[in-house]
Parts: C-alpha cells; structure tokens; sequence
C-alpha cells in the first residue's frame, strides 16, 4: 500500500512518462511553488472539427497552450495559506490541506483566480471552520460567521460544504471524498476518501489538480492532469459516461471550459455527453436553476458561439433550452440550428459594430435575444393569454430572473417596430400622416425622423443598441450562416443607423424629462381626475418636445394652450 506522498510520486512519474518529450516535473520543495515545464510555454496539439460543425473559426485546428512556469501566490493568499498552517500547528492536526480545481488551473494558465475551495483530509469543513474560528479566537481576533450548504444527493450535490470569509476571501471548505453505488442506485454513499480517489471522481482532469498547501507543490493524482492543461484537452479522470452519470450537469461543464479556453474535447467524451442515458438524466436529474447558471457563464464567456455549437452537435440545446410540453410537437427540431445561426450572426456583426459599446449585462441579453429569435413565432396560451415561448424557456427552463424574460421578448418587439423607423430615418419611405390636424412641426422631414426614431428608443431605452443589431437579423437571412459580406454590410447598416441618431442627438432621449407632467396637463384643463385624455396629451407633449429639443417650459406651456384654445374652437 502506498503512502499519500509514494502515491503522489507514482502519479508524477506517470505524467513524467506521458510527458517524457517535456521533460515535466514537479517540484514539491522548490520555494516560491515553483512548478516546471520546458515545453509549458510552447506545446501544440492538432484539434480534429467535428464533422457537423458550420463554425470552424470558433475552433483553432493547431492551438498554441501557454502555461506559467510557477503559480504564484499573491500577499493575500500568503497570509491566508500562513493562517491556515497556523491553525494545525496550534491544534496539533495532521491534516493536509490542499487547494483544488479551479484556483490551481487558473493559476497554472496565469490568470488570477479567487474561488478558493479547500479539500480537507480526515476532517469535515465545519470541524474545521470551527477551529479556524477558536483560533482566531485565541490570538483575541473576531470569530467568522461559518455557513453549511448541505449536500442534496437527488440533485447531484453529494457534499456538505463549509464556507467562511477569511482576511475578505470567502472560501470554501469540503472533506476528500470516496464514493461508493449501490446496485441500481445513482446515488452515491459518501465516505471519506484518500487525494487520489478525490481527484478521480472530479469533473474533468483540469480540474483534479491540486495545490497541497502543508508543502507548497502542485499534486496530479490522476496522471494526467498536468499533462491536458498542457495539451488543451477536455477529459474526465474516469470513463466519461460514468463521470456524467455520477453529475450530468458535468456535461455542460465540459462544454463551458473547452469554449472558454479553446480546448478540445477528447472523442471519447463527445460520445457519452451525446449519449441518450446521460441526456436523459441531464434533463430529469439536474435542477433549471443549476442548468441556468452553466448556461449564463457560457452566454457570457470569451467564446459564446462555440458553446452554443457545442451543445447543437452534442444534440443537448433542446435538453437545456426546453420547450414547454404543449408546443414540442410544433416546433421543428432543426429549428435549433436557426438559433445557432442567429446567435453567431449577432456575435459578428457585434464585432463589427464594436462590442465595447455595449455593457456586458446588454452584449448578454442581446445574445439571448438572437439565440432565441427564431422562436418569436411560437407562443403559448395560458390562462388565456398568448406567452412568447422565449419568455417560457428564460423563465421556466433556465430559471433566469423574470426581468430577463420580459427584456428578450421586448427586445424582439422592439426589433420589430425599427423596421419602419429605419426606413423613415434613411428616407428610404415617406411617412403619410393621414391626419388633417397634424401639425407643420409634426409633417417636416426633420420632424418625422425626431418623433419616430424618438419614441422608438424611448420605449426601449438604453437597449436601442442591442435592438438596431437585432433588427439586421430579423430579414430574411435568419438562422443562415452569413458570409464575411453580409455580416459587414449589416454593420455598416447598423453604424449608419448609429451616426444618424446621434446625428440628431436621440442617443439618451429616454433621459429627457417632460417639461409638463399629468398633474401640470390636469392644472391646465381644470381636471382633478386623468383619463385618456390625459394620456394623449402627453404623448402630443412629447412627440413636440421630440422636436424642440431645446424648449423651456414656458414656451411648452405656450404651445399647448394654443392647442388647447385651437381643439375648443373645432369642438364648437
């Protein structure tokens, strides 16, 4: 039987041999946790596209993977690590404490990383939450408040995790576990585990490694940890299927890190996520609201499209995007494939536009808003009233807030309406105001541009952006896979559009206040109650004001006592 650190030194040995060519290996006494590779720097591996991919420019064929030569621990994490020491030193505790998943990855790939999750030998997180807590007590420092998130085996949450702020780092802390299945049984009995069963039941081998804090050295108990972060390969520590089975929500997880950074997915994997067994348990065993956080992350990652087309090829985007039960026999199928052609359409040609412009919540609602689009047709009637499907997959599916649902479904209404208002502002259609009372301000060219195009982002608000990019996709070319010219010339028609509102400087109309609310309108007309009549003052009101920018109250006040005195006159 192998000792912990024998079993680490097989593990390393193993990678060494996969690895031979570069020579890897890890140094467990080396100071400032200096972790070598000859080849981290430069290695390349040849990535095979899948064969019903549309996208190839989402995958790099010879991708190039860059990995630090040492993590490096900030001042914080020193003094987090050093507390952390202090508290086994004072309690005499022969535990190891180990930094897993994530942190260590990220660190590897130089980028920072402050999800600190915290696996634990022989001890449960709150056992030790609390003596991190009687320690800080003893040196007369405050006790931190401790919270447990219990585990839910049913939906796939087999671990009580602890969690405390330390120095303002929240950090998370859960016991090395081993899991054993009873026959016909998905649900595992827990028990505590050694490093390397730990790292074997982790969703992928990217995220098995870790950071053993008692030694200051980075630890591959699965052989081959080390050796996919330096390939770009996505993998599970054990056969696929069986990793998916134990969480589907692994799944999604897999796609998330090979679109986030650019890795391939071994063959293997593909076979088992795409696998009715595993979609079936992903869609019956994982909660929306898990499904909806994987799906969020994805939507506002560096790589959106290949997610998205991931999950197309991997026949899973109807598993995760789920129809209401009542219209899955009425929407085609392939419509998924309209979807993805939507969403990298509003993923180039917002490129083009300039990304920058808009926030990331409005670059995340507007891909939503193009993902879901070609659904816009579909509604569903409950209760009697017709629901857009898109708003039942944001809201029920994902779980996502009910204001995102309402936002997509306004955008597409919004997306709509421009159509016409862009026509007006390019003065490619004349406007016929079929209204003898219409007003000279209300029929000029000038005019006609101000009250369209106001009203139009008015009611939209700082959204218009995101709406006038999801206009130029509501043409015919929707769901078609855009060659490099129409998605230009969809841009430079979006830029115009941009130019010329700002030309007229609408860009924040919907900031601009009425210069004669309701109470004023009521004042003037001797009413103590509003009424239609009110309301269609102040969109007259408006529609004015749209014109005459640069108005003062008095001179509003003039014209609509004008107006006023003028609809009396025509009365009698």
């Amino acid at each position: 039987m192998c000792a912990p650190y024998e079993r680490v030194a097989v593990s390393l040995a193993r990678t060494r041999f996969l690895l031979s060519s570069s020579r890897l290996w890890v140094s467990s006494c080396r100071p400032r946790h200096i972790l070598r590779s000859s080849t981290f720097k430069s290695i390349t591996a040849k990535r095979p596209l899948s064969s019903s991919s549309n996208f190839s420019s989402t995958r790099s064929k010879q991708p190039k993977k860059s990995m630090a030569d040492s993590i490096r621990i900030s001042s914080l994490e020193q003094k987090i690590f050093d507390t952390l020491k202090a508290v086994l030193v004072h309690f005499q505790l022969n535990v190891q404490l180990r930094v897993a998943g994530g942190w260590v990855r990220d660190k590897l790939l130089g980028k920072e990383c402050h999800d600190i999750d915290i696996a634990l030998e022989d001890m449960l997180g709150k056992a030790f939450c609390d003596k991190v807590n009687e320690y800080f007590i003893s040196i007369n420092q405050q006790a931190r408040n401790v919270s447990v998130i219990q585990s839910n085996p049913d939906q796939s949450k087999h671990l009580e995790t602890a969690r405390m702020k330390i120095f303002g780092v929240e950090i998370d802390f859960v016991n090395l576990r081993a899991e054993t299945y009873a026959e016909n049984s998905r649900i595992p009995s827990m028990k505590f585990g050694t490093p390397e069963e730990d790292a074997l039941r982790r969703d992928l081998t990217i995220n098995s490694l870790f950071y053993n804090i008692n030694t200051g050295s980075v630890e591959d108990f699965t052989g081959r940890g080390l050796s996919d972060l330096c390939k770009g390969i996505i993998a599970t520590p054990l056969p696929p299927k069986t990793t998916f089975l134990d969480d589907p929500l692994r799944v999604l997880r897999a796609v998330r890190f090979a679109a986030r950074f650019d890795y391939i997915m071994q063959e293997d994997l593909r076979e088992a996520a795409a696998n009715l067994d595993v979609r079936t348990a992903l869609l019956n065993k994982i909660s929306p609201e898990r499904v909806g956080v994987e799906i969020d992350l994805m939507i506002s990652g560096a790589n959106p499209v290949r997610a998205m087309q991931e999950l197309v090829d991997l026949d899973l985007f109807w598993v995760v995007f789920r129809l209401p039960q009542e219209l899955k026999n009425n929407i085609p199928y392939e419509l998924k494939r309209l979807c993805l052609g939507t969403f990298k359409a509003m993923f180039e040609v917002l490129a083009l536009f300039g990304a920058p412009k808009l926030t990331p919540d409005q670059r995340r609602i507007g891909f939503y808003a193009a993902l879901l689009l070609p659904l816009k047709p579909f509604n569903l009637t409950r209760k009697n009233k017709q629901i857009p499907v898109a708003s039942t997959i944001m809201r029920d599916s994902l779980k996502l807030r009910t204001q995102d649902a309402n936002v997509v479904v306004d955008l597409h209404n919004a997306a709509d309406g421009l159509t016409n208002v862009l026509k007006v502002l390019f003065d490619e259609e004349k406007e016929n105001l079929d209204n003898a009372e219409a007003e000279d301000w209300e029929v000029a060219s000038q005019s006609r541009k101000m009250i369209r195009t106001g009203l139009w982002i008015g009611d939209i608000k700082e959204l218009w952006r995101v709406a006038l990019l999801l206009e130029s996709l509501t043409e015919s070319t929707v769901g078609i896979y855009l060659q490099t010219q129409q998605v230009k010339e969809k841009a430079d028609r979006c830029l115009a559009a941009e130019a010329a509102i700002i030309n007229l400087g609408l860009e924040n109309v919907w900031e601009l206040k009425p210069l004669l609310n309701g109470k004023d309108i009521m004042s003037e007309l001797g009413l103590e109650k509003g009424g239609p009549e009110i309301k269609e003052w102040q969109m007259q009101i408006r529609k004015w004001q749209l014109c005459h920018m640069q108005a003062t109250v008095e001179e509003c006040l003039e014209w609509f006592r004008g107006q006023c005195s003028n609809k009396r006159r025509r009365c009698s």
